[in-house]
């Protein structure tokens, strides 16, 4: 039963966000008219790599926030209908404190992203212009 709960879940939360994550307006226009410009053909895909890979970031949290709630009210759940027992309440505790250290590694992980790569691609490119200054 808790499979097919899951399941469902999974398939609800991939119907749910991924069409608001694939519906963002990136500046289609103007690329395109940019590339009219250029002499490119105006149906030049406007997503990059670094929005393919943001989009798929995205929708990774979003499954994974989602998986965190699930979890909590599983575990939360368990721990209700444990009537004293146990071993019900330790698997209850067990799979708050995993949930809760797998979403403090996830949120760490991204947020050390988000504060490193700007900064390389900065130094990197300060790096690569002034180097040009000099060719």
């Amino acid at each position: 039963m808790k499979y097919i709960f899951f399941s469902f879940l999974l398939i609800f939360s991939f119907v749910t966000f991924a069409p608001q994550a694939l519906a963002l307006d990136l500046g289609g226009d103007t690329l395109k008219n940019a590339a009219d410009k250029g002499g490119y053909d105006k149906n030049t895909n406007e997503t990059t790599l670094a929005s393919n890979i943001g989009m798929v970031v995205n929708i990774i949290l979003s499954i994974i926030g989602v998986l965190f709630t699930v979890l909590m009210v599983y575990a939360g759940y368990t721990w209700m209908v444990a009537r004293g027992d146990e071993t019900k309440i330790d698997k209850a505790k067990k799979i708050i404190t995993a949930s809760i250290i797998g979403l403090i590694i996830t949120l760490g992980a991204y947020s050390i992203t988000n504060f490193i790569i700007p900064r390389i691609l900065d130094q990197t490119l300060a790096q690569v212009n002034s180097w040009l200054l000099f060719v």
